[in-house]
Order: structure tokens, then C-alpha cells, then sequence
């Protein structure tokens, strides 16, 4: 009788203990296994909690990445990323993406390719393609893998979408104090260059233009915006703000001529373009007081598959210094940029930058 219940508690102790594993083992899977996120489409998306294998893909998506992970955890990227680095510091200071696999064509108008993405196996998906919650949730569907779509927001530069983005990437891949750097980075930027310039009056501001702006492609001189986030930052009085539009906009020259701004900023992505229009219409250029006076300066153009970001800061510092020079004495650009580079994408590339574009400075267009 007594072996009869020592046999019967010892495999009741054994069925108790293999329920009790089985139970922590279900509660610690449950935790460990999977996290909620809200993406910037508002959809919640469950990913797995310990994220190895990573996918990029849309306008900007794998810049945003690599600003927050580097090349951490990335297994492929898009076509168009492999093309041409020239103007992309994400893609310069991380040249071993471009020994990955495609995940797709990428560009504009080309839709992210499943078959290429599920061959890389990964975790999760960042995009910047999905422009409402079924093309997220169609492509997750269709894919069998979460999809988490990040932003760059209306205007880019200090949107609030970017913060928002960096954010949820660090949430996801585990890199939650490198994406709040990046972001106090960022805002740390606007506003000191709010605070430099803030109490400007109106009557003491020179009016100012920036043309040659890239826009689907490069542009001549006609080529603008108006609220340019970088002037605005700089509380910079934009002659194109008259237009009433907020991004890019095309002006005739005639306007141009009527504004006859005091300074105005040529993008170096359309310098040759500028040139060659130059060329055959020097009476134009000619009669615009900037021209005349020697005050048309560079830009680093810094639009390519979306803003890069970095460069779009390096450009608002050297805006800041030539249009108000006492506001912006205590600046050297070579230094200031190569500290924003070194920020954002861990290499020193001012001069990498100058050896694919040109100076920052004066412009001689004749």
C-alpha cells in the first residue's frame, strides 16, 4: 500500500512539475515572443520582441534606419539604394549594404516585390510605401510578415512624423536610447537655430531666394519653394512665400525679376542647368541685384530618395552664417558639419560631400 502511494505521489509530483514548466515556458514565450507597436498609420502591429533580420523599403525608410541601427540587423536592400550613392552620407558610411541582396526595384512608381522581400526571411518591415492602413495591411497580408509604416510627414525637416519614425524604429529593433539621441539631435538643431535669429526685425532681414531646387528630378533656377523649412527655421524672409504655396513650386523668371531678392541660394544638384541657362540668357541674370552684387551662394543638395537630414542641417547652418553673419560667427561649417555626419551616420563626410557637389560659398556662374 505505501509503494502503491509513493508511486502514486512521485508521478503526481512529475505531472505537476511538467504542467508547471509548461505553463512558464507558454507565460515566457507569450512575453518574450511578441511586442505591440502603433505605427504612423495608426495600426497596431505585433512584432516579435527579440528582432534579428530587418527589411527597409520606400523613399527614406533605410536611411531613418541605419540614423537610429546602422547597418545593424538589415539582411537586403532596394535596387534603386545599390544605384548611386553619391548624395546619400546613410549609404557612403555604410558601403557593406550594397553587397546584400535586393528586396525589390524600389524607386518611384515601383511597388515593393514580396517574392524578393520573403527571400531574406525577415522579422519585420519598415516602409515608407503605404500611404494608408489597407496598402500596410495588404502588404502584411499578402506577405505573411509585420509591417510597420514609418513617415517623414509634409515637410521632412523637423516634422514631427521623423521624431515619430526614429522613435518606433528604436521601440522595434531595441535601440530606444540612440533613437531619443537622434531625435533630441534633431530638435536640439531647430532650436538653436531658432534662437540665433528669432528677434530679427522684418526691416533689418535681406530678402532671400533659393533656386535649382530638385523636384522629381533637377531643375533650373525656376525651381523653388515656398515655407523652405530651412528658412524658416532661420526666420529667413523668403521672397517665394508671397506665392502662398507651402513645397516646391515653379515661378516664372518675371517674378523673379520683380522680387529682385537681396541673396539668392543655387542647389548644386541644378548648378549646370543654371549654367547652361546662363549661357543663353546672361541679360536675365544679369539684372538681378544678387547677381550683380556677388551675393548667389551654394547649396548641398540633400533630396535623394527623400532628405537626408543630415545634410539638410549641415546646409541650414551655412544658410544661417551667410545670411546673418554676426548671428553665426562662432560657426565653422567644415567643423559644424563633420560633426552632424559623424552624428547621424558615424564617418566625417563634409569633404566627401564638397568632392561630389562643390564648395559651400560664393558661386561663379558665368
Amino acid at each position: 500500500m505505501k509503494k502503491r502511494l509513493a508511486l502514486f505521489l512521485s508521478i503526481l509530483m512529475l505531472l505537476m512539475s511538467i504542467f508547471m514548466v509548461g505553463c512558464n515556458s507558454k507565460e515566457s514565450k507569450t512575453n518574450q515572443r511578441e511586442i505591440v507597436v502603433t505605427d504612423l498609420l495608426g495600426r497596431e502591429v505585433k512584432i516579435k520582441e527579440n528582432v534579428k533580420r530587418v527589411v527597409a523599403i520606400g523613399p527614406g525608410a533605410l536611411r531613418l534606419y541605419t540614423y537610429v541601427a546602422g547597418k545593424d540587423k538589415i539582411v537586403g536592400i532596394e535596387e534603386f539604394e545599390k544605384k548611386n550613392a553619391k548624395g546619400r552620407p546613410y549609404i557612403i558610411a555604410n558601403k557593406e549594404l550594397l553587397e546584400l541582396p535586393t528586396v525589390g526595384l524600389g524607386g518611384p512608381n515601383n511597388p515593393p516585390d514580396a517574392e524578393k522581400i520573403l527571400s531574406v526571411k525577415p522579422d519585420v518591415i519598415f516602409t515608407t510605401y503605404a500611404k494608408d492602413k489597407m496598402e500596410a495591411d495588404n502588404l502584411q497580408s499578402k506577405i505573411g510578415i509585420p509591417v510597420v509604416a514609418i513617415s517623414y510627414g509634409k515637410i521632412s525637416l523637423f516634422d514631427n512624423a521623423v521624431n515619430e519614425s526614429l522613435k518606433l524604429i528604436g521601440k522595434v529593433v531595441n535601440k530606444e536610447e540612440r533613437a531619443k539621441e537622434v531625435v533630441d539631435f534633431i530638435e536640439g538643431v531647430k532650436k538653436d537655430l531658432e534662437k540665433r535669429t528669432r528677434d530679427l526685425k522684418d526691416e533689418n532681414k535681406p530678402s532671400v531666394y533659393i533656386g535649382a531646387l530638385g523636384m522629381k528630378g533637377m531643375h533650373g533656377i525656376e525651381s523653388t519653394q515656398g515655407k523652405y523649412s530651412l528658412f524658416t527655421v532661420l526666420n529667413i524672409k523668403n521672397v517665394a512665400d508671397e506665392t502662398g504655396k507651402t513645397g516646391s513650386v515653379m515661378i516664372d523668371k518675371e517674378k523673379l525679376v520683380e522680387w529682385n531678392p537681396n541673396i539668392i541660394f543655387i542647389d548644386l544638384g541644378g548648378l549646370e542647368i543654371v549654367k547652361q541657362d546662363y549661357s543663353k540668357n546672361s541679360k536675365f541674370y544679369d539684372s538681378l541685384k544678387a547677381f550683380k552684387e556677388g551675393n548667389v551662394y551654394s547649396q548641398l543638395p540633400y533630396n535623394f530618395y527623400s532628405t537626408n537630414i543630415d545634410t539638410a542641417l549641415v546646409d541650414a547652418y551655412f544658410i544661417g552664417k551667410t545670411v546673418y553673419p554676426e548671428r553665426f560667427n562662432d560657426i565653422n561649417i567644415k567643423e559644424k558639419a563633420d560633426e552632424i555626419y559623424k552624428f547621424f551616420v558615424g564617418k566625417e563626410l563634409f569633404d566627401k560631400m564638397k568632392e561630389d557637389f562643390g564648395e559651400l560659398g560664393k558661386l561663379q556662374i558665368k
